[in-house]
């Protein structure tokens, strides 16, 4: 039987900017939508019913990821984030995010003989930022373990999107977490652990760390499908940089299309960087994955 891929979580709107700098000096803004891997994964998201929500539906379909899983929240308005750029493609970000539809996130549509079929669940940290966000992907993360299904996690920590102390709900994550990855960023701070063994203790059996240029680790435990080691990849590097926007979601898609396929830890580490330096060649948080050819080409050093 072919094992699926479920990613699960908020569908917002990125505001990108015309041209750099501060957004208090930005003019005006182009569209950019929903990041997708390789794979046409299944996708569990809520939509607000307004015009970006149609958008947002038709950037969907468009990409055919199938609606099965996609539900709708009356009377709800989408997220917005507005992103601002410096000099070398680094982006801030301002949120919009009041009575939206990701603040109502639904993962009750996921039936359990769903989750029989699913290899891989992906979660994100920004579901858990609010109720009833928060107890849905815990719901489906929980339910997803009883069916053997492997949870990634990658917390994509902002601190100004909770409304709780953060740390509880981490460490409530990471204890049914199988796969954690994430950022120089989300160690930063005082909601996870800043070491790859107390990581590994609080859950998971493989932590991937993005370091940005300078590459990614991947450290795992006997649990893990490749056993006790520690690899490290030193990234690629990219001349013709114009948005690191997508860098992370595309080192994710990167790393779940390797534990699909069973890559080698090594290899699976370049491709995954492969994936998220090809990214920052284009505008957006990944309106489009870069196909095979343009990873290659950046492996290529092209």
């Amino acid at each position: 039987m072919t094992r699926e891929i479920l990613v699960a979580g908020e569908t917002l709107i990125d505001l990108i900017p015309a041209e750099r700098g501060p957004l208090a000096a930005v003019e005006s803004f182009s569209r950019q939508a929903l990041a997708r891997l390789d794979r046409t994964p299944w996708f569990c998201t809520t939509l607000a019913t307004d015009p970006f929500g149609d958008h947002l539906a038709t950037v969907l379909d468009r990409e055919g990821i199938p609606d099965r899983f996609v539900s709708r929240a009356p009377g709800t308005q989408t997220a917005l984030a507005f992103v601002s750029h410096d000099r070398d493609a680094d982006r801030g970000f301002t949120f919009y995010r009041q009575e939206t539809a990701d603040r109502q996130f639904d993962t009750g549509g996921v039936p359990d003989d769903a989750l029989e079929s699913v290899d891989i669940v992906v979660v994100g940290g920004v579901t858990l930022t609010v109720e009833p966000a928060r107890s849905a992907t815990f719901d489906l993360v929980e339910r997803a373990r009883k069916a053997d299904c492997r949870v990634l996690f990658d917390p994509n920590v902002r601190p100004e999107l909770w409304e709780v102390d953060p740390a509880p709900t981490m460490r409530r994550m990471l204890s049914v977490t199988d796969v954690l990855k994430g950022s120089r960023e989300d160690l930063g701070g005082d909601a996870l652990p800043t070491e790859a063994g107390e990581l590994l203790d609080a859950g998971p059996d493989a932590v991937f760390l993005t370091e940005g240029d300078a590459g990614a680790r991947l450290i795992a435990d006997e649990g893990s499908p490749w056993g006790r080691g520690d690899w490290r990849h030193d990234g690629y590097r990219v001349d013709d940089v114009v948005d690191t926007t997508g860098a992370g979601d595309a080192f994710t898609a990167g790393v779940v299309a390797g534990l699909v396929d069973g890559t080698a830890p090594t290899e699976l580490l370049g491709f995954a960087n492969a994936v998220a330096a090809a990214s920052t060649r284009f505008e957006g948080a990944m309106t489009a994955l870069p196909d095979r050819e343009a990873v290659e080409r950046i492996r290529d050093g092209r």
